[in-house]
């Protein structure tokens, strides 16, 4: 029994590997059937809005992605409970916000543009997007906690890194949305976007790796 719990443990570590890379490949494949699309410039959920060709194909891959972040919450809460209670509900919580706020419900109430943004489609959008990208920003700050508590300095410091990384992309990301800066390169809103995600991604794929055995 005890090795059956520990390969499914192992099996959601790799599943979420796998959705973390599908997170990129699934919206380039998609692209290829919407060329009025810009990659730099468009922000993902517009893969999704009611005039895109393939709405229903990208808020699909949304709900499983997000199933798939909140199934995470548990093996993380699992993996890491003995280190410190607290912590492990704090990140098993993260998951499920970012789950379900920002690809669950980003999902079913699906946004066009910046300007859709003010129904209330685009505010249930909005807000749990808002909440899911800054739970899961805050991410590598606690396991960057868990790795000095079970005396991974290394490990730690690079997470630190990674948090910081968020903060300053998010930041970029926040201000891309502005008119003032459409016409820089703070304006690709798609681009920030899009290395905040590889930022937000990359420390779990890391966690991944460590917690499979």
């Amino acid at each position: 029994m005890g090795s059956i719990k520990i390969w499914g443990l192992e099996l959601n570590w790799l599943i979420l590997i796998m959705g973390a890379f599908l997170e990129f490949i699934v919206p380039y494949i998609l692209a290829i059937f919407y060329p009025k699309y810009s990659h730099s410039r468009e922000v993902l959920s517009a893969l999704g809005g009611k005039d895109s060709p393939v709405s229903k194909y990208y808020n699909l891959w949304l709900i499983i992605w997000g199933i798939i972040m909140s199934f995470t919450s548990i093996t993380f809460y699992k993996a890491y409970s003995e280190v410190s209670n607290m912590l492990a509900a704090i990140g098993a919580i993260a998951f499920i916000l970012f789950g379900v706020g920002a690809c669950i419900l980003s999902a079913m109430f699906s946004v066009e543009d910046r300007k859709s943004i003010e129904s209330m489609e685009g505010k249930i959008h909005g807000i749990g997007s808002g909440i899911g990208f800054i739970a899961l920003a805050f991410m590598p700050l606690i396991i960057s906690k868990l790795a000095y508590m079970k005396s991974e300095s290394l490990l730690g410091m690079i997470f630190i890194i990674f948090f910081i990384i968020n903060i300053i992309i998010f930041t970029l990301f926040v201000m891309s949305e502005k008119d003032h800066f459409s016409n820089t390169v703070i304006g690709l809103s798609g681009l920030w976007q899009r290395l905040l995600l590889a930022s937000f991604y990359m420390p779990l794929v890391i966690l991944a790796i460590k917690n499979i055995k």
